[in-house]
């Protein structure tokens, strides 16, 4: 990476608030996360090294991978109907499913947000596509493909705080890449647009889903 990158890079992250720094400051004041569908590069080795990390994949492959980049302390190879066989009530401070939801059937990601509100004390994190988004098995990973679709406006009925990511949707394609040439110009223009899209996540490519049981409390409390 040449300083001109590392310069938009930080300008990006401090600015546009890429998902990866935002996942970083969201699990701020946690003590352990549960990363459920880690793949082989997962955005939590971003997070606070003070955090006891355990990541959990279908795809062998991916662990293998994973481990190897020492990303989490610990790994399950598992299908997430298999969750509730492993994780008690409560039993991870936050739990994230980053790029995971979309590739289950819509009723296999009701299940899993379930899961995931059961197995949280203080924070779900879902990251997602805003809306479906059409892919097939990539990389030779048949759990690559998009099976469903995740609006902003259901998440958020939900009770989930929604905040849209990497711009305007119409601007992006596969693998959340510039539809238009040059890339490098159109790059900075989705991020551009990521100032508005941020708070109007209807607009977004991607939605960053969280639900905050702390903050859920102390609001109850307030209403008392």
């Amino acid at each position: 990476m040449n300083t001109l990158s590392k310069i938009y890079r930080c300008i990006y992250v401090k600015i546009f608030r890429d998902p990866i720094e935002e996942l970083a400051i969201q699990t701020r004041g946690c003590s352990s996360i549960l990363d459920i569908g880690c793949g082989n590069s997962s955005p939590v080795q971003f997070c606070s090294k003070r955090i006891y990390k355990v990541g959990v994949d279908a795809y062998l492959p991916s662990i293998k991978e994973s481990r190897k980049k020492k990303i989490h302390n610990k790994y399950y190879h598992i299908t997430v109907d298999k969750l509730g066989k492993i994780f008690k009530d409560k039993s991870f401070d936050c739990v994230i499913a980053y790029d995971l939801i979309e590739h289950l059937k819509k009723t296999d990601g009701q299940k899993l947000i379930t899961e995931m509100e059961r197995i949280a004390r203080k924070k779900v994190i879902i990251f997602t596509p805003n809306g479906f988004m059409k892919q097939g098995a990539e990389f030779g990973n048949d759990f690559q493909r998009h099976l469903s679709g995740w609006s902003w406006i259901e998440m958020r009925r939900k009770g989930y705080d929604v905040k849209g990511m990497h711009g305007y949707k119409p601007l992006r394609g596969d693998f959340a890449l510039p539809k238009y040439k040059p890339r490098l110009f159109w790059m900075v223009i989705c991020d551009i647009t990521q100032l508005v899209t941020r708070h109007l996540p209807k607009y977004a490519f991607h939605i960053l889903c969280i639900k905050n049981f702390e903050k859920k409390k102390q609001e109850e409390n307030n209403h008392k």
